[in-house]
């Protein structure tokens, strides 16, 4: 399989966007409020985003979507917001070593919350890799 088709490769560069998000998140709400700083960033993804849909030729009317993929990407769309608010006040107030993984706990959500509505089944083993991500995170948010 081509590696540009790929899941994982895919994934590794969202952990990588996703770090390098904290890094500059943290630099630049330094001096601005953070509620600003995250409305700012909504909207260079917006326009990213617009050009990027609209140059790869992949616009389409989303007037043609249907209701229940609407709601689904609306409640989606809330959901970031409020991480993305919440995880910019966190910046502002704390270190991003430690405020990134405890942002990561969402993949024990992730994990439970698929189980619970997605109806997904993970092995032993991936239980074994969710149960070390939570206590790596129980660990980091440990105060000293």
């Amino acid at each position: 399989m081509n590696t540009v088709h790929s899941w994982a490769f895919w994934a590794l560069l969202s952990a990588i966007f996703a770090a390098l998000t904290a890094i500059f998140a943290k630099v630049g709400v330094q001096d601005v409020d953070s509620d600003l700083a995250t409305l700012v960033r909504t909207a260079v993804v917006i326009v990213v985003l617009s050009g990027f849909v609209w140059f790869a030729g992949k616009w389409s009317s989303p007037f043609e979507l249907s209701s229940k993929t609407w709601f689904f990407l609306t409640l989606s769309g809330l959901a970031t917001g409020a991480s993305w608010v919440c995880y910019f006040r966190a910046l502002q107030l704390g270190e991003a070593s430690k405020v990134a993984p405890i942002d990561k706990f969402s993949l024990v959500l992730v994990a439970l919350f698929a189980v619970a509505f997605l109806g997904e089944r993970p092995s032993l083993r991936d239980w074994t890799g969710i149960a070390m991500v939570a206590g790596g995170v129980v660990l980091l948010a440990l105060k000293r």
